[in-house]
């Protein structure tokens, strides 16, 4: 017999009571063998009583067979090899307590042990596969393309109208255009039911033109504006390098001017007043509910979030109350070199800039882009960009303002604004980062934060 194992148990002594055997009705007992009966051919004669017990493993003269014959109990061939491992395993059965066998292990299964599994060596992924890809808009491409001839054809049709070129009703399908494809990109954008909107848009959009009421007119309106100055906004990627925010504040200010051309093509009769302040409380309410989602709320924003987002939040409320407290309460001494610098800078430079469009908005739009390469709080910071966007898509509401103007207007502010925000992008490196060119060089090169592109679903 072979010497006990770690996790194994030898065979204990033979109970005394072992050869008594009780039958009923004088025959043997179900399901068992006699030991003194005559075993089957081939196999060598054994007494219950002195037949010892063979550890299949440790088995010389025959390493693949087990003995049939062990105490009171026979034991079925087993004809796959055992594992060489001689430690406790777990795929046995454990009998000790059946007649005559003290503790015996046998294996419950015939199948070999399953081949050594060797991990491979981990290889360095590429960047262009570490960046999520998600569905494109629509989850179709060429949906995409049709959505993007629906525009052009929207974008011919109101550059027409503006030139006076062609019939009148030119403006009014513009507009329902832009507003359809604006709609159905901005909820493919966000993960919106698609459909249901596109559709709701299109039947107002319509039924706007169709009937031409006031009120349906100015809600029209409204509701591009505040769809552009939202769309323009999500639109954007992050970017690493300064190059990159100027290419997406440019791009988010385009998609903005388009809507600013379908907001005029409605012929809103609203204030021009009310409709900047309904446009901007709606435009950031959506907007906030959106970032809410995408920046995971306000538990992962830190000290320095919470800060921005206070600061952002007073600076916007304060310039719109300054603006009309002046414009309603405000005295000469304060009210006419305000005017006087104004009226200098259309007369020499063809417009005066938006000033929430050059102190908050574009700054936030360019250093949100910015962060959004490294952290997933920039969502915040790029969320006070529609103080940027919605009043790019408010300009030609003001009848008084010519096309030249507005544009004009707009780029003043865009480039001050960038201005304002490659300082505040360096304050934030210089405080947060690391110093000199090169560890800037090297910060850039590794913010690569994934995020979907810019035609796919965030």
């Amino acid at each position: 017999m072979s010497s006990p194992r770690p996790g194994r148990r030898a065979a204990p002594k033979e109970s005394r009571w072992a050869k008594v055997r009780v039958t009923r009705g004088g025959g043997q007992p179900n399901g068992k063998r006699v030991a003194d009966r005559k075993p089957r051919r081939g196999a060598e004669e054994a007494s219950a009583s002195t037949a010892p017990f063979v550890d299949p493993v440790d088995s010389v003269a025959a390493p693949y067979e087990v003995p049939e014959v062990i105490g009171a109990v026979e034991v079925p061939l087993v004809t796959s090899p055992p594992p060489e491992d001689p430690g406790p395993r777990a795929d046995v059965l454990d009998v000790a307590g059946l007649d005559g066998v003290g503790g015996s292990d046998f294996p419950l299964t015939d199948e070999p042990a399953p081949p050594e599994v060797v991990d491979a060596p981990l290889l360095p992924v590429p960047e262009s596969v570490q960046q999520p890809v998600g569905p494109p808009l629509g989850r179709s491409w060429r949906v995409l393309g049709g959505a993007a001839v629906v525009l052009l054809a929207g974008c011919v049709a109101l550059a027409l109208a503006a030139l006076h070129i062609g019939p009148g009703w030119l403006d009014g399908a513009g507009a329902v255009a832009v507003l359809t494809t604006y709609t159905w990109a901005l909820m493919a954008r966000t993960g919106g039911r698609q459909v249901v909107f596109t559709v709701l848009a299109l039947a107002i959009g319509v039924i706007t033109v169709a009937e031409g009421g006031d009120v349906l007119r100015s809600g029209a309106a409204v509701m591009t504006c505040v769809v552009s100055g939202v769309l323009a906004v999500v639109l954007t990627v992050p970017a690493r390098t300064f190059v990159g925010v100027v290419r997406e504040v440019v791009i988010a200010t385009a998609v903005a001017s388009v809507g600013a051309f379908a907001t005029v093509g409605f012929e809103p009769v609203a204030s021009t007043v009310r409709f900047e302040y309904i446009t901007l409380a709606l435009g950031f309410a959506f907007i906030f509910s959106l970032v809410w989602r995408f920046g995971a709320g306000l538990h992962g924003l830190g000290t320095r979030g919470r800060v921005t987002l206070l600061v952002g939040t007073v600076l916007l409320a304060g310039s719109l109350l300054y603006a009309e407290m002046l414009r309603r309460y405000g005295v000469e001494q304060v009210v006419d070199p305000t005017n006087a610098a104004v009226d200098w800078s259309r007369d020499h430079l063809g417009a005066f800039p938006n000033p929430i469009m050059t102190l908050l908005g574009v700054p936030a739009l360019a250093w949100g882009v910015h962060m959004r390469a490294r952290r997933r709080q920039g969502w915040w910071v790029c969320a006070f960009g529609a103080a940027a966007t919605l009043p790019v898509a408010q300009t030609l509401v003001n009848w008084d303002t010519s096309y030249v103007e507005a544009g004009l207007q707009q780029v003043y502010g865009v480039g001050l604004g960038l201005l304002v925000g490659y300082g505040v992008i360096r304050l934030d490196l210089r405080l947060t980062g690391q110093r000199g060119r090169r560890a800037r060089a090297v910060e850039a090169e590794h913010a690569v934060r994934p995020e979907p592109s810019r035609f796919s679903s965030l």
